[in-house]
């Protein structure tokens, strides 16, 4: 029995405890880190330096990228290291980092999700509207709407969090520290408080992902009015990648989140988080350029990489403001 004033650090669950397993998880996590920086890089750059791109679907495209790079750089790099070194700790202090952090990644990168579905729902329910409804200014504002209150949100979560008596020791059931993990360290019924708050914070996620389930509706009803079958798959190329991210990581992130403590399995546990933290981040490159005819004619350009290296400026946050 411990107190959380005792606790240095914490015990993170090792994937295995062979050195050979632990140096296949090592190089495995290594090439899809690699693999999702390499993605999401290009794609930022691409964006921000090609002109014809300068729109509100790519501004909020680079801004999920950002939060993917972010997201999976919070809680790779640690588990890499823990295996390459053979260790399973981390500080009290990077914990709390860690907690604040990813949380307030996802909960931004599920925030932006719903900007896009009402981007998706503008451009081909209202496409007429959509200079006015989707300009620069208002495609910045919500971008940093939801950066801020997310922010915030994040802020009060982990200090609610840390803010508990720890009388359950220091190990933590996951490869990263994450809420429902710390939340089990907690003494007896003291964690109810935090729990009040995820069980409001799902009521709400739930009530935006009626509003994207309601969006999309009105997207299919309006794609399939579409007389061309050309202009149908352009339609559902943008569209059904963007769902189909939407749904695994909701669904595994309100599994994470809301399944009972006792009825926590430590596999399950693993297999969900690493859908919904590691694949998103790695797979979000590939889908949206390979269903995105726009973006592959970008990344073909023969000039690409000349352009990055002699347009390093156009990365500065000022793209937002060139957004027509």
């Amino acid at each position: 029995m411990s107190n959380s004033s005792s606790i240095t650090h914490f015990l993170l669950l090792a994937f295995a405890d062979t050195r050979e397993l632990q140096l296949l998880h090592f190089w495995l996590f290594l090439g899809i880190y690699v693999a999702a920086l390499l993605g999401n890089g290009l794609i930022i750059t691409t964006i921000a330096c090609d002109h014809h791109l300068h729109t509100p679907m790519y501004f909020f495209l680079l801004n999920l990228a950002l939060l993917d790079l972010g997201s999976i750089s919070t809680t790779v790099p640690k588990s890499m290291a823990n295996s390459l070194w053979g260790i399973r700790a981390i500080s009290y202090a990077g914990c709390v980092v860690q907690v604040f952090f990813f949380f307030f990644l996802i909960s931004a990168e599920y925030s932006l999700l719903i900007i896009m579905s009402y981007d998706r729902y503008v451009a081909i329910c209202k496409p007429l509207h959509y200079g006015t409804l989707l300009g620069s200014r208002a495609c910045v504002h919500m971008a940093a709407a939801a950066w801020d209150t997310v922010f915030l949100y994040a802020l009060l979560h982990t200090a609610n969090t840390f803010s508990l008596p720890l009388c359950q020791g220091n190990a933590v059931d996951q490869f990263f520290c994450e809420i429902p993990q710390v939340l089990k360290l907690c003494c007896s019924h003291s964690y109810l408080r935090e729990v009040g708050l995820l069980v409001v914070s799902v009521f709400v996620a739930f009530g935006c992902f009626v509003f994207i389930v309601v969006s999309y509706v009105q997207i299919f009803r309006a794609v399939l009015r579409i007389p061309s079958e050309q202009g149908q798959h352009k339609a559902f190329s943008t569209c059904l990648p963007h769902l189909a991210m939407v749904s695994l990581f909701l669904s595994t992130t309100f599994f994470a989140y809301l399944k009972p403590p006792s009825t926590s399995s430590t596999s399950l546990d693993l297999m969900v988080s690493f859908l919904y933290s590691v694949v998103p981040p790695a797979l979000n490159p590939l889908i949206y350029s390979l269903r995105n005819q726009q973006l592959k004619d970008a990344l073909s350009q023969p000039l690409l990489v000349h352009n990055v290296l002699q347009s390093w400026p156009c990365l500065e946050l000022g793209i937002g403001l060139e957004i027509t």
